[in-house]
């Protein structure tokens, strides 16, 4: 078991490397859920993850305080209007776009309701 958690580990924080880089994935929490599977498989992996120069302080950020940066906010938000600005240029039909909306307006009150770090 140990293994699968480790190889679901490595996936996640892989995927969280390229949301970094793309503004459609998220980051954080793929981290999040990276440190969560590196608990269940590897002591080693989930102390680097926490003590990390970049990913470490959101991490413990959340994990003691549940809370998010104002930062973090705020690009959540600018990625939020971009993913919906793209499903209206391409034209999704419109009970597609409505499902959406309320997915990432349901999103934007979870982020924005937790408090800042």
């Amino acid at each position: 078991m140990r293994v699968l958690w480790l190889c679901l580990g490595c996936l996640s924080f892989a995927i969280g490397i390229i949301g970094a880089f793309l503004p459609l994935l998220p980051t954080v929490p793929l981290m999040l859920l990276a440190t969560f599977c590196f608990a269940k498989s590897s002591e080693r992996l989930h102390g680097w993850l926490i003590n990390h120069p970049r990913f470490g302080p959101a991490i413990q950020d959340w994990q003691q305080h549940r809370a998010i940066s104002k930062r973090a906010k705020i690009a959540a938000t600018v990625s939020i209007v971009a993913a919906f600005s793209i499903s209206l240029a391409i034209g999704l039909r419109p009970t597609l776009l409505a499902i959406q909306a309320v997915t990432l307006i349901a999103v934007s009150i979870f982020i924005w309701s937790r408090p800042n770090s």
